[in-house]
């Protein structure tokens, strides 16, 4: 028996350029909306890449979604085309630091980005050499190949270990490099990793340090605007980008999760065969984001913190609650109960209160610590950031 139906054909046109609505799109610089004076920062600090010469290491701070990332890609993409002018040769290389943690890892991705095999004659395996023969290859390759390279870290403080943050900053003084030059930008969503870092490190790394703000609401709704031509001509209805920036500055301010959910929208229209992407839609596409979003991070947490946040959201749903706020003895009684039921044995209770204020530091949750009384000492509460539906389907699509 055949089947002739196109399962592929789209009733309603939806989208016309849906790439512009990806998180890895560098849009042009008309694009880039907000950022003009981090655009600015940046570029004075790598200038004299362009000519040549040393740029400087950049640590750039912020929330997700505040353009870090985009921005770091864009002025150092740029950087390349005006050293190309000065008959200089500038090579970047990006590396996510939460998919590439160890040292070797992101050694061996910077040296697959710079490296030409053709040119250099060098090789870089994907196993085989100790970690101090990759960055021997990689000096090797910059020396060859480049007047300059500029490397990005990409969430740094992910990387298991910071002499990665030595190797590159003092590659140059160290005379690892004998004909080229090399700057380093760290991306980090944290404000105070600087902190965390070893003297010998701040001293030579954090040359310039830049901070990006979230976006409000009226930068938001610049950028939707700016990749509304992803979408077919006037299948947006007039409420729905204002919607989604009002949704989303009000959550920290995040325009990844403002393109993200514009674009979920999107797909729900097209999976309903609708002509149009409704308020509705946005709703929709709002909660799936959410799902998303949380499902990420969680997916990234131990197997006992997902156990804990299913514990907080199924006490948060108890219908006999006044409201969704749990204390830290309740939660645990029932985790326990919940490794029971996964045939695990459970952690301690001193380990579940660092989980919790691992999940605080995530955002996932909220704490806040209450005096029981004289005598009685201190108690801490716990309430969940989303709902706890959400929670508990973030759960299940993390596993």
């Amino acid at each position: 028996m055949t089947n002739d139906h196109d399962y592929f054909t789209l009733e309603n046109k939806i989208f016309q350029n849906k790439d512009l609505l990806q998180v890895s799109h560098l849009p042009d610089s008309d694009r880039i909306i907000g950022r003009e004076e981090e655009l600015t920062n940046l570029a004075n600090a790598i200038q004299p890449a362009i000519t040549g010469n040393t740029p400087n290491n950049v640590l750039v701070y912020g929330k997700t979604g505040t353009g870090k990332s985009l921005c770091s890609k864009f002025i150092t993409n740029q950087a390349i085309s005006r050293a190309a002018g000065n008959d200089v040769q500038v090579g970047v290389a990006y590396v996510d630091c939460l998919q590439e943690s160890t040292e070797t890892q992101a050694v061996q991705s910077i040296g697959h980005q710079l490296n030409d095999q053709n040119d250099t004659d060098i090789s870089i395996p994907h196993a085989g050499l100790s970690t101090s023969e990759y960055y021997r290859r990689l000096w090797q390759i910059i020396d060859a190949r480049f007047d300059a390279a500029l490397v990005i870290l990409d969430e740094v403080d992910k990387i298991e270990s910071d002499d990665i943050l030595m190797q590159l900053s003092r590659a140059v003084e160290s005379g690892k490099l004998s004909s080229s030059t090399i700057g380093t930008i760290g991306i980090s969503n944290k404000v105070r990793y600087k902190e965390s870092l070893d003297e010998r490190i701040k001293s030579s790394l954090c040359e310039r340090e830049y901070v990006f703000p979230p976006y409000d609401a009226t930068q938001i709704r610049e950028i939707l605007h700016s990749r509304s031509d992803a979408f077919e001509d006037d299948v947006l209805e007039d409420g729905v980008i204002p919607r989604v920036a009002a949704l989303s500055a009000r959550e920290h301010g995040d325009a990844r999760k403002a393109i993200d959910i514009l674009r979920f929208a999107g797909e729900i229209a097209e999976e309903n065969g609708l002509e149009a992407v409704t308020g509705s839609c946005v709703e929709q596409a709002h909660e799936r984001e959410e799902t998303n979003r949380l499902a990420e991070l969680i997916s990234k947490s131990p197997s006992h913190a997902k156990l804990v946040l299913e514990a907080m959201a199924l006490l948060a749903q108890q219908p006999d609650r006044n409201n969704d706020v749990v204390q830290t003895t309740e939660v645990f009684d029932l985790y326990k109960r919940l490794c029971d039921r996964d045939e695990s044995s459970h952690l301690k209770l001193r380990r579940v209160r660092d989980i919790l204020s691992e999940l605080e530091f995530l955002s996932i949750i909220e704490q806040e610590r209450k005096w029981a009384g004289k005598g009685k000492g201190n108690y801490m509460e716990n309430q969940l950031v989303d709902d706890p539906e959400v929670i508990l389907a973030a759960c299940e699509k993390s596993n």
